[in-house]
């Protein structure tokens, strides 16, 4: 099996799932589904870039009628020197340079700030505002943190972070400007997400990944278990009408399943039959109206091709409603993001 770091949720390079990936593909399900991917990625990375053109042309290749996409942060191309809390703008303004006149391409925007500045992040939102164009709905700050080390690379932490005042004062600069909230977060943090949630129920927050039940480290062989515990802090989310679900990141690596380690990826029916349960827990918990389907793309890789996946997703609503998958895959996220698309 190939070895990884419980840190961090990569084993190969972008152009390493490539040539893994090389399989004959699987016939699109659905290819009329209009769909707003609301989590992709843009970054510059020392041999790894992931730019614009390079999702553009995985969306078209895999067939699905991907409509438009959110951008959400991920560190790269901030500033390289000025005042550090306003460092992240530059990702802001590429975000806007790169999808200039890409249609659909980043239609709303997802920035970094550091809420733990209190009220003296407000000049740094506005400066976002200013860069987005337009575009800019929100910002990301991770809340994820465990013991183990899992997801501990990069910016997370610290723990209890989303009931520390000083974060609150800051979150709070963000319902003076109308602006979402983007939580990532481990399924421990749930029950202090859904306090922050009531606490603020005038602003949007956007869940990704499901809430990440883990299921690496100290969470490996523990599935049930942690499902229960999962469900629980998604049900007390779901009481907050201000909290919306992102269905997708279950490529990533801190799951734990294995797909990575075999010799080619896994099909569509194979991936549902394990998503399906996490899936339609959300969707029975949240309703339509405020889940929507991601594709965390390019991280996601690490599992499936861009065509599987939203394969996947739709073996998953095979049985759902017209109403209910244009929610799903459209609607839902249009509303939430407020994208004039």
């Amino acid at each position: 099996m190939i070895p990884f770091d419980i840190s961090r949720n990569f084993v190969r390079s972008l152009a390493e799932c490539d040539a893994w990936q090389d399989v004959p593909p699987e016939p699109v399900i659905e290819p009329d589904l209009p769909i707003i991917d609301p989590h992709q990625h843009f970054w510059r990375k020392p041999d790894n870039d992931f730019l614009p053109a390079d999702y553009a042309a995985e969306a078209d290749a895999s067939g699905h009628k991907i409509v438009g996409t959110v951008f959400i942060e991920c560190g790269s191309n901030h500033f390289n020197d000025g005042p550090v809390p306003f460092r992240p703008v530059g990702e802001t303004i590429a975000a806007v340079a790169d999808t200039e006149g890409k249609a659909g391409l980043a239609a709303g925007i997802i920035v970094r700030a550091d809420l733990t500045l209190g009220a003296d992040v407000g000049p740094v939102l506005d400066a976002h505002l200013q860069a987005g164009a337009g575009r800019m709905r929100g910002i990301r700050h991770s809340l994820r943190w465990d013991g183990s080390g899992i997801g501990m690379s990069g910016r997370s932490g610290p723990r209890h972070l989303a009931m520390d005042p000083q974060f609150r004062a800051g979150f709070a600069e963000l319902g003076k400007r109308d602006l979402i909230f983007e939580a990532w977060t481990f399924h421990p943090q749930l029950a202090e997400l859904a306090d922050l949630a009531a606490a603020f129920p005038e602003t949007s927050i956007i869940v990704n990944h499901l809430g990440m039940p883990l299921g690496i480290g100290p969470y490996a062989g523990r599935r049930d278990e942690v499902f229960s515990e999962w469900r629980n802090g998604m049900a007390a989310l779901a009481h907050c009408p201000n909290v919306w679900m992102k269905l997708g990141g279950l490529g990533m690596l801190y799951w734990g399943w294995d797909h990575y380690a075999a010799p080619r990826p896994p099909d569509s029916a194979t991936l549902a039959m394990e998503w399906r349960p996490y899936i339609e827990t959300a969707i029975e918990l949240f309703g339509p109206e405020r889940c929507f389907f991601e594709s965390n793309w390019p991280v996601d890789k690490q599992t499936c091709g861009f065509r599987t996946l939203w394969n996947t997703f739709k073996r998953v609503t095979t049985s759902f409603s017209a109403d209910e998958k244009r929610a799903l895959y459209f609607e839902s996220a249009r509303s939430a993001y407020r994208l004039k698309l």
